[in-house]
C-alpha cells in the first residue's frame, strides 16, 4: 500500500479540476491505497478570476480526505504547506498542473518535499503552453516542471509541448470517464427535468464559455443552419443549448447572437452547472458540439464518452484522436461552414448510427490506467 497525495484542486471548490482530482483520490483509495488531497484555501485572487464564484453548494464528497491549507499568492503559506509535506512523507505526490500562473506557489511546494529525498512527485499535466498567453508564463512553467519527476499528459498535443521544456520520463494516457454523475437516464426524462420539449432537435455545448473554446463559431453556424433551413435539411429546426457559465465577457456574444438573428434556435442556460444537474444537460441533448479553436484534450469528451452522446469536434489538438471520425462522432474544419456541415451530417446519419462505436471506445477511458501510470513512472 502507498501513501499519495494529489495536489490541486478540490471541494469546496467547483469545476472539473476538482471533480477530476476527486475521483483519482477515490481510485487510488478503491485499489489499496492511503490517498488524500491537498488543495486550496486560496487557488485565485477575486480580481483575475473569470467567473462569479469559485466554490459550491455542493456536497463534499464521502470517505475523502481533503486538506484545504494552500495559498497561491502567499510565499510563506507555500514554504509552510511544503515543509508540512515532507515530514508526511508521502510516497508519491501527484500534482496537477494546468496554468503557469500556479507554477510558483506549486513548484516551491514541491521543492521543499523533495529535500526528504523519499516522496517521488508525478505530475498530470493539462496544460504545458496555455491557451490565453500572459507575462510570465514560460518562467514560471519551468520553475514548476523542474520540481517534478515524471509527467502524464493526456494528449498527444500536451506531451509535444512538454518535450520543448523537458525529457523527464512522460507517459500518454487518455483522459478517464467522468464515470461519477450518475448513469444515463432517458432523454425524453432529461428534458423533463430541464423544461425542454421533448421533440425538438437539441444539440449541446458544454462547459465553460471561453474563446479558444469557439462559441462564436457555432453561433455562425447555427445562423448557416437557419438560413438553409427547410423540410429536407436533416438539421431543420435544430436548437443549440449552451450550458455553462461565462469565463469572460459575454456582452459580444448577445451582440453576435443579435446580428445573427437566431435568439429563438438557442437555448441559454449560461450560469454554472452543478454536479448534480451534469446528468440532465448530457443525456437531454442529441449530441455535444466542440467547435473549439485550440485544444490539447477536453474534459466534455470523457463526459460525452460516459452518457454515449456522439461528438461534433474540430480538427484541432488533441479532439480528432480522442473522437475517430465517423465513429465515435464527427471532426470538421474550425469554420462555420464545417461546422454546420458537421451537424448536417450528424442528423442525416442519425443518432444510433454511433452507439456501437460510442460503448467500444469508452472502454479505453478507465480511472485504473491512469493510476496504473502514476506507478509505472
Amino acid at each position: 500500500m502507498a501513501k499519495v497525495v494529489i495536489i490541486g484542486p478540490a471541494h469546496p471548490l467547483r469545476g472539473g479540476l476538482a471533480t477530476f482530482n476527486q475521483r483519482l483520490a477515490q481510485e487510488f483509495n478503491s485499489m489499496g491505497h492511503n490517498c488524500s488531497i491537498y488543495s486550496f484555501s486560496l487557488q485565485y485572487p477575486k480580481f483575475i478570476f473569470p467567473g462569479t464564484t469559485q466554490y459550491t453548494d455542493e456536497p463534499a464528497p464521502k470517505d475523502l480526505t481533503i486538506h484545504t491549507v494552500i495559498n497561491s499568492v502567499n510565499p510563506l503559506n507555500w514554504i509552510s504547506v511544503g515543509k508540512r509535506l515532507r515530514y508526511e512523507k508521502p510516497d508519491i505526490i501527484v500534482v496537477r498542473f494546468w496554468l503557469p500562473l500556479m507554477g510558483p506557489a506549486l513548484g516551491t511546494i514541491l521543492r521543499q518535499v523533495r529535500k526528504n529525498k523519499h516522496t517521488r512527485i508525478i505530475c498530470i499535466a493539462d496544460n504545458v503552453i496555455p491557451h490565453e498567453k500572459r507575462p510570465g508564463d514560460t518562467p514560471f512553467t519551468r520553475y514548476f516542471l523542474k520540481s517534478c519527476d515524471a509527467f502524464i499528459t493526456m494528449s498527444e498535443k500536451v506531451l509535444s509541448d512538454l518535450r520543448l521544456f523537458t525529457d523527464k520520463p512522460a507517459q500518454l494516457v487518455q483522459h478517464p470517464l467522468y464515470d461519477n454523475f450518475g448513469p444515463i437516464i432517458p432523454k425524453a426524462t432529461a428534458r423533463q427535468n430541464l423544461g425542454l420539449d421533448p421533440s425538438k432537435k437539441i444539440i449541446l455545448f458544454f462547459g465553460f464559455i471561453r474563446a479558444y473554446k469557439g462559441l462564436d463559431l457555432l453561433l455562425k453556424a447555427m445562423q448557416e443552419l437557419k438560413t438553409t433551413d427547410n423540410i429536407s435539411d436533416p438539421a431543420s429546426g435544430v436548437s443549440l443549448m449552451v450550458a455553462g457559465e461565462f469565463y469572460e465577457d459575454q456582452a459580444p456574444y448577445q451582440e453576435l447572437i443579435k446580428q445573427l438573428e437566431i435568439k429563438g434556435s438557442l437555448i441559454l442556460r449560461t450560469d454554472f452547472i452543478p454536479d448534480s444537474e451534469v446528468q440532465n444537460y448530457l443525456c437531454a441533448a442529441d449530441a455535444v458540439i466542440q467547435p473549439y479553436k485550440n485544444a490539447t484534450q477536453s474534459g466534455v469528451t470523457p463526459l460525452a464518452y460516459h452518457f454515449e452522446k456522439p461528438m461534433v469536434v474540430t480538427n484541432v489538438g488533441g479532439l480528432p484522436s480522442l473522437v475517430p471520425n465517423r465513429k465515435a462522432g464527427l471532426v470538421v474544419n474550425p469554420t462555420p461552414q464545417a461546422i454546420a456541415g458537421g451537424i448536417r451530417e450528424f442528423y442525416r446519419l442519425g443518432e444510433d448510427y454511433f452507439i456501437p462505436h460510442l460503448r467500444s471506445e469508452k472502454l479505453k477511458y478507465s480511472w485504473s490506467n491512469i493510476v496504473n501510470a502514476v506507478f509505472s513512472l
